[in-house]
């Protein structure tokens, strides 16, 4: 049973609570999302309008798309901030192929890959690219330094677009469409799902918050700021110990009863190692598929890009036990090791939708990759 905060007429004995912020009242079902490009930085931006109906077929990936082609305008310059200090470390591959000439090669890719090993795109990846890069260079394909780099951004970006091209969110065609978040303590999970909730409510959906995390005493309490931030309403859970999944199940039911758009779905951050805490995920993927067929449309775990080729083992785990189909990569903006984005999708397969590169409630961005190989190898 839920008891809703603007509802006086709720059981006070209910196990879970409806904290809410009143919603503008819906005029129609038409939803319409404003779309702002940016052109002269923050002040600077021209405006265009996007339509879309609920009833339509597709209606979430449009909202999927939007979402991408709405940062598209900014992210590069977003990103070139984000990933200075990748960018800086990689800076050494311009002097190195200044004066490079045909008689210098082996010493150039060695150091070449020494670099790159630097910056966490780990040995697997490092030795193809810098391998293709030797090929190229003794059949002739490659003749200067710059011809050489550009080949090296080639190589990195065919990486990810081959291995990762499905960035956008699938959310499919029943409402509510639900996304779990997971992952480990301290690699901003909470905080991640916060800033999804405020760019999805940008853009017009209705988000409904779920506090799933019922380990940790302040998780709750977190989301609460970020769904009073955002204007989402939030469900968690009144009594301690209260379990995840009847958590989960009872905001999805809210859910779908009060057609929301969009459920965001937090849950306790766990060691990988820890299998009864994993299994935990699966009663939780369970809980919300009885209340939704094929729900959660997404699973996106959060991964801390300062940890850099240590994530590899948590994302492997994760995905054994419920299925990634997206991660989202946190706090590059604090790392040199931007490379691991490159390892972790040649690794996994599994696509990065968002990246974390600042503390601003707007940076946490969908990824784009080609956007992401200028950044740091401009």
């Amino acid at each position: 049973m839920i008891m809703a905060s603007s509802s006086p007429s709720a059981s006070p004995s209910a196990q879970l609570s409806l904290l809410s912020k009143p919603l503008p009242p819906r005029q129609s079902v038409q939803l319409l999302f404003n779309v702002t490009q940016s052109r002269a930085g923050p002040r600077g931006a021209a405006s265009s309008r996007f339509r879309c109906f609920a009833g339509q077929t597709g209606f979430f990936s449009r909202l999927g798309r939007l979402i991408k082609e709405k940062a598209k305008n900014d992210v590069e310059k977003i990103f070139s901030g984000g990933f200075s200090k990748t960018r800086d470390n990689l800076a050494v591959i311009d002097e190195l192929l200044l004066y490079w000439n045909l008689a210098d090669t082996d010493r150039v890719l060695d150091e070449l890959e020494e670099v790159l090993l630097v910056a966490d795109f780990g040995p697997k990846i490092t030795i193809r690219i810098v391998e293709g890069l030797r090929e190229d260079i003794l059949a002739g394909k490659l003749k200067s330094g710059s011809e050489i780099k550009d080949a090296l951004r080639k190589s990195v970006l065919e990486i990810l677009t081959s291995k990762g091209s499905k960035t956008e969110l699938k959310l499919g065609f029943r409402k509510p469409a639900v996304i779990m978040i997971v992952g480990v303590n301290g690699g901003g999970k909470t905080t991640s799902l916060g800033k999804l909730a405020y760019r999805l409510k940008n853009e017009g959906a209705k988000v409904l918050l779920a506090a799933g995390d019922t380990f940790r005493a302040a998780a709750s309490d977190q989301l609460e700021i970020w769904a009073e931030r955002t204007g989402c309403e939030i469900v968690v859970a009144e009594r301690e110990n209260a379990k995840a999944s009847s958590v989960l199940s009872q905001a999805v039911k809210r859910g779908k009863e009060e057609r929301f758009d969009i459920v965001l779905c937090d849950t306790s951050g766990r060691l990988h190692t820890n299998y009864s805490l994993m299994e935990e995920l699966i009663a939780c993927k369970k809980a919300v598929s009885k209340v939704v067929s094929g729900a959660p449309n997404e699973i996106l775990q959060v991964l801390d890009g300062t940890t850099g080729l240590n994530m590899l083992p948590q994302a492997r785990e994760f995905n054994d036990v419920v299925g990634i189909t997206g991660l989202v990569l946190t706090k590059l903006d604090g790392s040199a090791r931007g490379g691991c984005v490159v390892s972790v999708v040649d690794e996994l397969g599994i696509p990065v939708k968002f990246v974390g590169v600042g503390e601003g409630v707007e940076d946490l961005q969908p990824f784009d990759a080609e956007a992401f190989v200028n950044a740091i190898f401009s």
